[in-house]
């Protein structure tokens, strides 16, 4: 006897039963293969089908058509196993960075900091619960801290993230806090703050202080300070950051010659905005 296939609902059918969030005229299948082409990047630089469907949160059997329509396109390559970007992805990260001249005025900005502080320097935009690097000025040591151009880090564990979520009102704040909370919030290090009411008292703090800093929550090993880049409405629109390995930065430094340095060229951008 013929085993029973389970079909899986087609796009007609997955944007008749979309969640309210998005319009009836959505395309459910559109969604999908972006949601696992922002997986790349966010959770790996190479993906297996099954890490694919667990970063989206779809079956296997719809991250495996994905990958491979991605395949055909040429946005990805696959081995047998793992699935890889192409340099045909950067196609898109390049039409936003053609469009906003926000991380081509940052770059002279973040040049300077690098130079001057001898570590790497990043600007770094506010997305879903996510600090996403736009610009960033690279400085060459033996601990590096990982951060690359178009690096998505969690918005409750990271400097930048911290600087951002502050610049949202209360119930904005306590609306992300909830949602971090689902899924409970990964500890990166041992260091890590994940505790809501923790959490909100350290977003309020970057709010008065007028900058953030980590240090080994979100990577062993390495500390991080974020200011905020303020436009001409007075809006945070960005952070600018620094990072370093606790071995060659302490603290005090960071807060005592860093800290200037950045705040200065921070409201030198702000100006242009």
């Amino acid at each position: 006897m013929a085993a029973t296939r389970t079909e899986e609902p087609s796009d007609d059918d997955a944007v008749k039963n979309a969640p309210a969030g998005r319009g009836p005229e959505g395309m459910a299948g559109l969604a999908k293969g972006l949601a696992v082409m922002e997986a790349f990047g966010r959770t790996s630089s190479q993906l297996t089908v099954s890490e694919a469907a667990d970063a989206t949160g779809t079956t296997r059997a719809a991250a495996r058509r994905c990958l491979l329509t991605l395949v055909e396109l040429g946005y990805l390559t696959h081995d047998g196993k793992h699935f890889r970007p192409t340099p045909r992805m950067l196609r898109l990260g390049a039409s936003y960075l053609d469009a906003d001249p926000l991380p081509a005025l940052a770059q002279p900005h973040l040049v300077a900091a690098r130079d001057e502080l001898d570590e790497s320097a990043s600007l770094a935009v506010w997305e879903d619960g996510w600090a996403v690097f736009v610009a960033r000025a690279e400085t060459q040591h033996i601990v590096s801290t990982g951060v690359r151009l178009g690096a998505r880090l969690p918005g409750y564990c990271s400097a930048t993230g911290r600087v951002l979520l502050a610049a949202e009102t209360d119930e904005t704040v306590a609306e992300h806090l909830q949602i971090l909370a689902r899924p409970a919030r990964p500890a990166r290090t041992p260091h890590t703050v994940t505790a809501p009411a923790e959490l909100a008292a350290v977003v309020s703090r970057a709010r008065e202080d007028g900058y953030a800093v980590t240090d080994e929550e979100l990577a062993l090993g390495m500390r991080a300070l974020a200011v905020p880049v303020i436009n001409s409405r007075g809006r945070t629109v960005a952070a600018m950051s620094v990072s370093a390995s606790t071995g060659r930065v302490s603290m005090e430094e960071m807060l005592a010659r860093f800290r200037p340095v950045l705040v200065g060229h921070a409201r030198r951008l702000s100006r242009k905005l």
